[in-house]
Parts: C-alpha cells; sequence; structure tokens
C-alpha cells in the first residue's frame, strides 16, 4: 500500500503543485545540512497553506521548525502584513531554516525562537504576545499536550490548533502501548477531549510520510 500511497501523492504534486523548484531545494539544503527528513509531505504543507489562508491569520505560531519546510508554506498563507513565530529547539536547526526561509523569500514573515518549547511558550505569554489564530504543533510528541495547554493560553475564540502525527501508523489506538510517542499523543488527546469549550477531531491519513494523521481543534466552539 505505501507504494499507491507514495504514486498518489506524487500524482497530487504534479497536477495541483506544479512549480516548487524553490521549496525542493530547500527539503535538498535541509538534508544536505544533516536533519532529519521528517518534515511534512508537499501536500500536507499545501494544506497547511489553504488552512491558514481560510482563517485569514494574521499571526501563526508553530511548535517545531526543523528545516523550514512547513514554515515557508504556513508563511505563504498569511494574510498581508502577517508574522508567523515559529520555535525550535535546535540552533543547528534554526540556521537552517533562516537559510531556507530566505531562499524561500518569507524570512521578513518569520521569527525563529530558539530553546526549549515551553520556555518559549511561557515568555510570550509573558510578553502578552497573542492571540494567534492559527497554532501548529509539530514538535516532541511526549510534550503534546503541554503544548496544547500553553497553546489555549495564547488563543482566542476561533483560533485554530492543529497537530500532526497523532496516528502514528495506527498505534494510537493500542492502550498497551509503552512507546512514549504514543503514550504522549495519547494523554495530548485526553486532555483535549476533556478540555470544555474547544471542538476537536482528528483524521486519518496516508501517503509519501505513510500511515499517520492529524488533529484539529477549535477554540471557543
Amino acid at each position: 500500500m505505501q507504494d499507491i500511497w507514495t504514486a498518489v501523492d506524487a500524482y497530487v504534486e504534479s497536477v495541483l503543485l506544479p512549480g516548487e523548484e524553490v521549496l525542493a531545494g530547500v527539503v535538498a539544503a535541509s538534508a544536505t545540512a544533516g536533519l532529519p527528513a521528517i518534515q511534512v509531505s508537499p501536500v500536507q504543507g499545501k494544506f497547511l497553506m489553504l488552512l491558514a489562508r481560510g482563517c485569514g491569520a494574521r499571526r501563526i505560531l508553530e511548535l517545531g521548525t526543523l528545516g523550514g519546510y512547513s514554515t515557508i508554506w504556513l508563511a505563504r498563507g498569511l494574510a498581508p502584513g502577517g508574522q508567523l513565530i515559529t520555535l525550535e529547539l535546535e540552533e543547528k536547526h534554526a540556521a537552517v531554516a533562516r537559510a531556507n526561509l530566505a531562499r524561500a523569500g518569507v524570512g521578513d514573515k518569520v521569527e525563529i525562537r530558539v530553546g526549549q518549547a515551553v520556555d518559549s511558550l511561557a515568555a510570550l505569554v509573558t510578553e502578552g504576545a497573542g492571540p494567534f489564530d492559527l497554532v501548529f504543533i509539530d514538535a516532541d510528541k511526549p510534550s503534546y499536550a503541554e503544548y496544547f495547554a500553553w497553546s489555549l493560553k495564547l488563543a482566542r475564540p476561533g483560533t485554530v490548533i492543529v497537530a500532526d502525527n497523532v496516528v502514528r501508523d495506527g498505534q494510537v489506538a493500542d492502550a498497551e502501548s509503552t512507546d512514549p510517542m504514543v503514550l504522549g499523543i495519547r494523554r495530548f488527546n485526553e486532555l483535549v477531549g476533556a478540555t470544555p469549550g474547544v471542538s476537536a477531531t482528528a483524521i486519518q491519513t496516508v501517503g509519501a510520510k505513510g500511515y499517520d494523521g492529524f488533529a484539529m481543534i477549535v477554540v471557543g466552539q
């Protein structure tokens, strides 16, 4: 099935995402720098861009920059004059991302903050940096519940929160799993489900990145 999923993604890219040489260069630059190839797929990136546009997002928060691939897609979806803040643990990754953002022509729209995401989130709350219109969580899975809790402090009614990699090849349904990533996602899902004042769902996905899925939460619904 993986061959079929990958072929369909390639077909969709050829028909609906032609001419993305800049982004292919971003992926190549990240690989050359030794970054893991765990960025979203092109079709997923385009989805994020369209979601941002649909939200009319002027302020976007991203958790997990890596080489800046998803950051670029999100920045492309910003409303005119909008800003994106992205949080990254590793300075090496941030340096690669800065170069990639410049290559894609969106560097002036993006601020990269380096350090532990929880510390950066606390600083954003202290600064009164919110509210954000769209939050994209794609960082270390064991901390997703904490990231969600902090994201709520930076949200407003109508804020959309998207969390990637919440299906884990179907392992999320295994109540006996001892995998820290699966446990982190299950804890996140349980917290979201128990949080009043939000509406949420999770969608399973297949494609070039395999079998996974994302959660979508709307605050104040």
